[in-house]
């Protein structure tokens, strides 16, 4: 096991490349199954989650080749298992991912209920109603079998906008017979990364962007080489980290167009940032001051379906805010645990009111003082990492495994920046 330990009150400062969209990367990983054809991925994050992924692939039978700076070569022409290691599933909610392109190209499926950060519940009704609809069977016990004869194309409307089951159904209605139309589909930059990707893999996908998916089926997909996008929750996160240990940073590789909706979020506490090219530079100069709403209301940051403000990043702003010259409401509306992590928070110094599992208060500045603190997930994760950093004193951080896998190289990256952080083995 490891920690990290953190001496916080340092700025950070200097200039960092953006890594790969971990949440494009997970299902295009999955996605490489649905042809016979080897395809290259560039910009893999070298993180924990995507090597799970890479190991799961290894285990149905396919060969993963590093090739280069975060690049692979996938070769999934022989598929010789239709089932998921227990081991590998528990591990991380992506290995659900595989279910669609494994009904999809063998027929058959079967896998342990998926693992991941455990932030409340997360339903998997609408990845079995949208396989169900498309012709597949679901049997559910104490691990999941999906078969089909035949994939038939259909008029899909998703009972809610999910992320990965909207993957799922996709994957799955590439290689189905006719027409499917995907109605209420999530459209994320990572979902547009996976639909291009299918794209040029031979698949007919119009309606990329928006929440209406039309698909029609192909009897085959081909070789590919595709490059996975800019994660803009890690420059969200580097972001609220520049802002408030006072510091400046460059981030190159950007795709701005996707921070839209983080700079209408972190307007509202002060922070900006200035564009050039693709890349942003957040300055030392930054007012961290709420803005609050028409009629002098408390500002309120909440999470919504894309383009709304990411949910991933409520975490992030919850420890931006303790540092910002106002009053402000954090409103997470989709996981009832994941606003739980704020009782360490007010441990080191915040005044934060947790109203209920989903709203809290956060009122600032404060002081915050070094603790020692436990990852539950990871972007509460990340925010610690932060507080850490703006906090008198050192702190202490276990359970890093949970941030290592969305973060990649985070000691060495943020050490590069000036911070002063460590890694530890602790028994």
């Amino acid at each position: 096991m490891y920690e990290y330990l953190i001496e916080g009150g340092f700025p950070i400062k200097g200039t960092i490349r953006a890594s790969g969209n971990k949440n494009a990367a997970l299902p295009c990983i999955a996605a490489t199954l649905l042809t016979e054809e080897p395809v290259i991925l560039n910009n893999i994050p070298e993180i924990e989650d995507t090597a799970v992924m890479l190991n799961i692939l290894q285990s149905l039978g396919a060969k993963a080749t590093n090739i280069g700076d975060h690049s692979w070569k996938i070769e999934a022409k022989n598929v010789e298992s239709i089932c998921i290691p227990a081991e590998l599933s528990k591990k991380i909610r992506a290995s659900i991912l595989f279910a669609g392109p494994m009904v999809a190209r063998c027929n058959k499926a079967e896998m342990l209920p998926p693992g991941g950060d455990v932030i409340g519940r997360r339903r998997l009704d609408t990845h079995f109603l949208a396989l169900e609809q498309l012709g597949a069977r679901v049997e559910i016990s104490d691990h999941f079998t999906f078969t089909a004869n035949k994939l038939i194309g259909t008029d899909i409307f998703l009972d809610e906008c999910s992320v990965t089951a909207t993957e799922n159904a996709v994957m799955a209605a590439v290689l189905a017979e006719g027409e499917t139309t995907i109605t209420n589909a999530a459209s994320e930059p990572h979902i547009q990364d996976l639909c291009n990707m299918l794209v040029g893999m031979g698949a007919h996908i119009s309606g990329i962007g928006s929440n209406i998916l039309k698909i029609n089926g192909v009897k085959k997909l081909h070789s590919t080489e595709f490059t996975i996008g800019p994660d803009y929750m890690e420059i969200g996160s580097f972001i609220g980290l520049a802002a408030v240990t006072k510091g400046s940073i460059t981030i190159e590789g950007v795709k701005n167009l996707d921070l839209r909706p983080l700079k209408t979020g972190f307007s509202k506490l002060g922070i900006t940032w200035t564009v050039k090219d693709d890349s942003i530079i957040v300055s030392q100069v930054q007012e961290l001051k709420t803005n609050a709403d028409v009629g002098t209301k408390i500002p309120k940051i909440d999470d919504s379906p894309w383009p709304g403000f990411p949910p991933d990043l409520t975490s992030i702003m919850t420890v931006v805010a303790t540092q910002v010259e106002g009053t402000v409401l954090i409103f997470e509306k989709m996981f009832e645990s994941r606003m739980f992590f704020v009782d360490k928070l007010i441990s080191m110094g915040a005044q934060i009111t947790l109203c209920d599992p989903h709203r809290a208060v956060v009122s600032g500045p404060s002081i915050l003082h070094g603790d020692h603190l436990v990852s539950p997930d990871v972007r509460a994760g990340m925010a610690m990492v932060i507080a850490a950093m703006i906090a008198h004193g050192e702190s202490r951080i276990s359970n890093v495994y949970q941030i290592e896998r969305g973060y990649e190289h985070l000691v060495e990256r943020l050490t590069s920046l000036g911070a002063h952080i460590s890694k530890i083995e602790v028994e």
